[in-house]
């Protein structure tokens, strides 16, 4: 049996990740609109490929998964991750990166944590996805915040670093994947295993409250039983 369901977390406030000027003005082709200094952050500076046009979109499958979750969930799995490894807010919709590999691992690891035959409001995408880049700044240099978020802009709740093997290796990931070189060790991010299972539990939480909130207050009272 559930005891009482915690008050919901306080989701800390989107950071600005530093991102360079725009490089100067290339051969044919070269991108020199609006979007220059950010795409080549992300192209040149984390090696993130990007899908022409606007808006910026990344390309997922190839350096990153992505976990989406709803963002009370994934407010409670933010202590379980490494303070380099990057998370995006998106209205109230939270996207933790996680290494290349994740997605396909997703609906194995549910299965094997016993939330397979669960509902649970959580998705992955993997190879073939894209993901519209969060804006690294908003006019005038002014990092985007709770508002530019709620109205479904994607911000940075934490940016990924400037050093492209420190991102990585802050991914969490299945354990004895290749290239993580982070998972096990002390204080790093954690397993793929431990991420899933926590996110899992706590969107079923949300869940089974946004359930209750509906029901008479006699009913809302008493406890809520997990599948």
């Amino acid at each position: 049996m559930a005891g009482p369901v915690p008050e919901t977390p306080a989701i800390p406030l989107p950071r600005r990740p530093v991102v360079p000027d725009a490089p100067g003005a290339g051969g044919p082709g070269a991108d020199v609109g609006p979007d220059a200094g950010t795409r080549h952050w992300y192209e040149d500076g984390l090696g993130w490929p990007t899908v022409p046009g606007r808006p910026l979109r990344l390309v997922t499958g190839v350096r990153f998964d992505v976990l989406e979750v709803p963002a009370e969930a994934g407010a409670r799995a933010l202590r379980h991750l490494a303070p380099g490894s990057p998370v995006i807010l998106r209205g109230d919709r939270m996207e933790l990166l996680v290494a290349p590999g994740g997605a396909e691992e997703l609906p194995g690891l549910l299965e094997w944590l016993e939330w397979g035959p669960v509902s649970l409001d959580l998705r992955a995408l993997g190879p073939g996805g894209t993901l519209e880049a969060p804006a690294p700044a908003g006019p005038a240099g002014a990092a985007p915040g709770r508002a530019a978020s709620a109205q479904g802009a994607a911000v940075w709740l934490r940016p990924p670093g400037p050093g492209r093997e420190d991102v990585e290796s802050s991914l969490p990931a299945m354990p004895g994947m290749p290239g993580t070189t982070a998972v096990g060790r002390e204080g790093s991010a954690p397993d793929l295993v431990r991420l899933v299972d926590t996110v899992a539990a706590h969107c079923h939480r949300v869940r089974l409250r946004r359930g209750g909130a509906g029901r008479p207050a006699g009913l809302r009272d008493q406890p809520l039983a997990f599948s």
